[in-house]
């Protein structure tokens, strides 16, 4: 799949730290029921390969993409766990070198101009906004959207039920990303009805989608 038809089938990524594998599989359903398509598991904790693994052997109907990519060896660690895209918080020049030699949907993180023309020159025109709200937030997108007007953004960092149909509204925001839908303390107490209920929301955020 190409990263825009991902970042097109939801409005929202959930953002997922997992800390223990064995709640991986569940959650992942609990979105899913939710109607939740796509999910970011981010590197940021040891059973983060795990889950994307169990996640792509246990789960159908999801697209399972890994966050937080920092190097080459996460690239290289999150593509033999299966994930199906990966999202990166910002950007150098040999992880968006490595990225366009095994062509893998990718989201390189950006948070100013300067960043979205390394990001364009490297062939990517689809990017993850982050910090979205440090970064400037929707006046930002705003005042990016004239000199790049072929950049769709997915962002990421601070946004919640209470700004993101604002992100949404925006015409070069694809998705957001959010840690919301899938907070930590409801994974740690198991609570997939809750988080089926705050993945149903999310997706009735597509309205406000562009």
């Amino acid at each position: 799949m190409h990263i825009d038809d991902i970042m097109g089938l939801g409005p929202v990524i959930p953002v997922i730290v997992l800390d223990d594998v064995d709640r991986a599989v569940p959650l992942a359903r609990a979105l899913a029921a939710g109607g939740v398509k796509v999910l970011e598991v981010t590197l940021r904790t040891p059973a983060a390969l795990d889950a994307i693994r169990a996640i792509c052997e246990n789960v159908e109907g999801v697209v399972v993409g890994a966050g937080t990519l920092l190097n080459v060896r996460d690239l290289d660690l999150a593509m033999a766990a299966g994930a199906a895209f990966g999202v990166s918080p910002g950007t150098t020049h040999s992880l968006l070198t490595e990225v366009q030699d095994c062509e893998l949907p990718f989201l390189p993180g950006v948070a100013n101009a300067s960043n979205v023309m390394d990001a364009l020159e490297a062939g990517f025109d689809r990017m993850k906004f982050f910090p979205a709200e440090q970064a400037g937030g929707t006046p930002m997108l705003r005042a990016l959207a004239g000199p790049f007007p072929a950049v769709r953004f997915c962002p990421t960092g601070g946004i919640g039920p209470a700004n993101a149909r604002e992100y949404l509204a925006q015409p070069n925001v694809r998705c957001v990303g959010g840690s919301w839908i899938a907070p930590e303390a409801l994974i740690r107490e198991r609570d997939w009805t809750r988080i089926t209920e705050l993945a149903r929301s999310a997706c009735a955020l597509r309205d406000g989608q562009r």
